[in-house]
Order: C-alpha cells, then sequence, then structure tokens
C-alpha cells in the first residue's frame, strides 16, 4: 500500500511541476534533486525523505505540509493546523507579541472544540461552577 501513496504523490509533483511550467530538469535543478532521482519519484518508485519533500515544495512554491499528506507524513487535520500557524507566523503587519498572542488563542479554541467534541453531553465546567458560587437566598 505504501507504493500506491508514494504513487500519489508522483503523480501530484507532476502535475504539480506541471502547473508551474516546469520541465522535470528544470525543477530538479531548483530542488537540489537529480533527473533520474525526481523522475522515479513522478513515476510512484521512490519515496523521498521529508527533506526532499521540502526542497521539492520551495521549488514549486507550495506548502510543504501539503506534499507531506500527499506523502502520508503528515495527517490533513494536522496540516490545517501547520497552515494556519505558518500563516501567522509569516504575516508581516502583525508584530511578534501580536503572532504569539493569536496563536494562544487559536490554540484554546482549538482545546475548547476538541474538549466539546469529546463530551457533548457533559455540563460545561462554567455551568457546573455558576450554581456552587450562586449564593441563595
Amino acid at each position: 500500500m505504501a507504493s500506491l501513496n508514494v504513487g500519489n504523490l508522483g503523480e501530484f509533483l507532476r502535475e504539480q511541476r506541471r502547473s508551474a511550467q516546469l520541465s522535470l530538469r528544470q525543477l530538479a535543478d531548483a530542488a537540489g534533486v537529480s533527473n533520474p532521482y525526481l523522475s522515479q519519484i513522478e513515476r510512484g518508485l521512490r519515496k523521498p525523505s521529508a527533506e526532499i519533500l521540502q526542497q521539492l515544495a520551495k521549488a514549486l512554491r507550495i506548502s510543504a505540509e501539503t506534499l507531506y499528506v500527499q506523502a502520508g507524513i503528515l495527517d490533513e487535520r494536522d496540516r490545517e493546523e501547520t497552515e494556519v500557524r505558518s500563516v501567522i507566523l509569516a504575516d508581516p503587519s502583525i508584530n511578534e507579541r501580536q503572532k504569539q498572542v493569536l496563536l494562544q488563542i487559536y490554540e484554546s479554541f482549538r482545546k475548547e472544540n476538541g474538549l466539546q467534541t469529546a463530551s457533548d453531553d457533559a455540563p460545561e465546567p462554567s455551568d457546573a461552577g455558576a450554581d456552587v458560587a450562586t449564593p441563595s437566598n
């Protein structure tokens, strides 16, 4: 089954290369790999390392995470989280403190939603504590 994933990766790489209007030789040169090696990857005969995938992604101007998902290295949900983080960190219009605050808020929302998904029927902590904290007359 691993070769099937590698084949899908190869097809995806070929499509991306053609979309970028690059020849096999041009992409190989830009990524720092040999022509035969890139050809073998595209034909599904070789499984590249994460480092090679990163070099190919950079040369194709796509996210490395996208290639990691295609190669089966990274789960789709992990890729989405990584991409959100990358976009926030790459934004030149906000400063480092603001980036960190945004990342903390994002992470708190993810945790909050993860807890709600895991226990839909359980009362929220704020509801349970409200009865205890409210003085009765």
